[in-house]
């Protein structure tokens, strides 16, 4: 199988929103430049951070969407514009309500799961829902209703720990994941547990 040419991260911009639980994706590809020793920049072009990195021998492009979550859409379709990159070519890492704190899972393709995130890549991407997805396990807070107010909030101090825990684990396995080689790390990312 192919591998992944832009990993995207997910979030909402300013310090407002930083270490909550819907920024996981965007802390996971900042943790990923920091131990890449990549500076991620502000592209205006691109409506993000972004940056360059080599990984398992590939040059791969990392992204921090600055539209807030419900436009993220904009700035993927922006860089798969400009770079020529396939829906197939991008791995997009979110934070996700159904999976408990310190669990992660890896999946190619599907829908959005009524994520807003995903919903508007979904649409910029002509419909294409062929991109694959690390979702960083955020918990569910019991009721929909709840669901905007939970995911905008800070985690509590042992459900961060776990979600950073989770992070930190599902980076020691990126060679693979951007080599495309996925079904080993699935199977050693979805027995993880923090």
């Amino acid at each position: 199988m192919a591998g992944f040419r832009l990993l995207v991260g997910l979030g909402n911009p300013g310090n407002e929103y930083s270490n909550t639980r819907h920024n996981a994706g965007a802390e996971w590809i900042e943790a990923l430049a920091q131990q890449s020793q990549c500076l991620l920049r502000m592209e205006k072009k691109f409506s993000g951070l972004f940056g360059k990195v080599h990984i398992a021998g590939e040059e791969c492009y990392l992204l921090i969407p600055t539209t807030y979550m419900n436009l993220s859409g904009t700035a993927v379709q922006a860089v798969c514009k400009f770079y020529k990159i396939s829906p197939e070519e991008v791995l997009v890492v979110h934070d996700e309500l159904d999976i408990p704190p310190g669990s992660a899972k890896l999946k190619k393709g599907g829908g959005h799961g009524g994520h807003n995130g995903l919903k508007d890549i979904i649409s910029k991407l002509s419909n294409n829902r062929e991109f694959a997805r690390l979702r960083i396990g955020i918990g569910h807070p019991g009721h929909a209703s709840q669901v905007a107010n939970y995911v905008l909030k800070k985690a509590a101090p042992d459900d961060y720990s776990k979600i950073e825990q989770t992070i930190n684990e599902s980076l020691r396995y990126v060679e693979d994941i951007v080599a495309g080689n996925l079904n080993p790390v699935m199977n050693k990312l979805h027995s993880f547990k923090a």
